[in-house]
């Protein structure tokens, strides 16, 4: 019998940089008694995304963020839209130059992840998009799940 159910992560953003997030899907895969299928992870705002990234080295996030800081610079004179402040343009245009969506199978009841690999929300604004008296802002990642139950009949294709 295939099975679906969904729940929303909640990232606690104190600005630009990469959060990773690869225990707590996990956890709620966990949670569902999942033999195999295909996890869903959507970024629902216009100015972080995610990524599947290495975990092992913290470098390779600082990395990441010096690289798009330099692809996409924060320039007032090059963008229009700034209502937002100088760092709300260049967040969308990284954002676009990445992903919102994810797939990943899931096999025996977990993620099935390359050993250095993890699952990141990247905020791409310098400064949390929130109201002055709040020190971070919460992002919210929709993750959704289809597969067959441990122990469950298999689905044959259509």
């Amino acid at each position: 019998m295939l099975r679906q159910a969904t729940t929303t992560i909640e990232v606690a953003s104190d600005g630009e940089g990469l959060y990773e997030v690869t225990d707590r899907v996990a956890g709620w895969v966990a949670t569902q008694a999942i033999d195999s299928g295909l996890l869903t992870l959507f970024c629902r705002h216009s100015s972080a995304s995610l990524l599947i990234q290495e975990n092992a080295d913290p470098d390779v996030q600082g990395d990441l963020l010096r690289f798009f800081r330099t692809l996409v610079r924060e320039d007032h004179d090059l963008y229009w839209h700034r209502a937002e402040g100088t760092d709300d343009m260049p967040a969308h245009i990284r954002a676009a130059l990445t992903q919102s969506q994810l797939s990943i199978p899931v096999g025996g009841g977990r993620p099935l992840l390359g050993t250095w690999q993890g699952i990141y929300l990247f905020e791409h604004r310098r400064r949390p998009h929130r109201p002055r008296n709040r020190r971070s802002s919460a992002r919210r990642i929709a993750v959704s799940g289809c597969w067959t139950n441990r122990g469950g009949a298999v689905i044959p294709s259509p």
